[in-house]
């Protein structure tokens, strides 16, 4: 299982509590864990990812085991920590404006 953190305003959208627990098929990667993420709240479709060309939306970034994981290869693999569920995957808001 991996969990997931999601930033309040998608926590609202998908109406859950805290971290998500997710069950990814096949090897731990941004992309699968967006697609498990996505079939389990069909809601945050389009919210995370463009839905034409799959890429993170420009105010998202990804982290795993304190690294910013945004401008990796969807199909890299995550961090072994996050893989195995021992760190979570966390998705956060980012701010802008001066």
């Amino acid at each position: 299982m991996i969990g997931v953190v999601l930033p309040a305003h998608l926590r609202t959208l998908a109406q859950v509590d805290g971290e998500v627990e997710l069950q990814v098929e096949g090897q731990a990667t941004q992309r699968s864990v967006l697609d498990a993420l996505e079939a389990r709240y069909p809601m945050l479709r389009g919210t995370i990812r463009d839905h034409a060309a799959q890429e993170r939306r420009a105010f998202l970034r990804f982290f795993g085991c304190q690294q910013d994981l945004s401008h990796e290869p969807p199909d890299a693999p995550l961090p072994d920590a996050v893989a195995m569920g021992a760190e979570p995957f966390l998705i956060v808001g980012a701010m802008a404006g001066g």
